[in-house]
């Protein structure tokens, strides 16, 4: 991440209020994916003004400037993380919803490969990988 999300959201002409900057820094400041309401109970640590609406008006605001990605998992909850990190994919734990991050580079040249046999550059994908774990033995 070169900018920070303050820092990408002034460059784009936001307004950013104290409130947003606060919700702003709970999210670079995250290592996961919350949704609205787990960055809410952040936020709201850090500054007991914010409301929950306030949350939810700041996160569609930051989505629709293309600071954060809104991520799916299948769970009913809308997620976030910063548009700007660096490439990976997901495999999420249908058991528990734990988002475990990677990126692979035999993946990764794979779906090259197949773009360009079906005549395609590649510019751009999601992998989301949904699974549970296996016994040890």
């Amino acid at each position: 991440m070169a900018e920070s999300i303050i820092a990408r959201c002034e460059a784009k002409g936001l307004r950013m209020t104290g409130q947003r900057r606060v919700i702003a820094r709970a999210l670079q400041d995250s290592d996961d994916h919350p949704d609205v309401e787990e960055l809410y109970a952040r936020a709201s640590a850090l500054d007991a003004g914010i409301s929950l609406a306030t949350v939810y008006r700041t996160v569609k605001l930051f989505e629709e400037a293309g600071i954060l990605d809104r991520l799916e998992f299948g769970d009913g909850r809308a997620r976030y993380e910063d548009a700007d990190r660096e490439h990976h994919d997901h495999l999420i734990d249908i058991n528990t919803g734990e988002v475990i991050e990677f990126c692979d580079p035999e993946i990764e040249a794979l779906q090259e490969k197949i773009a360009a046999k079906l005549g395609y550059q590649l510019k751009g994908h999601k992998l989301e990988l949904y699974g549970v774990p296996t016994k040890k033995s």
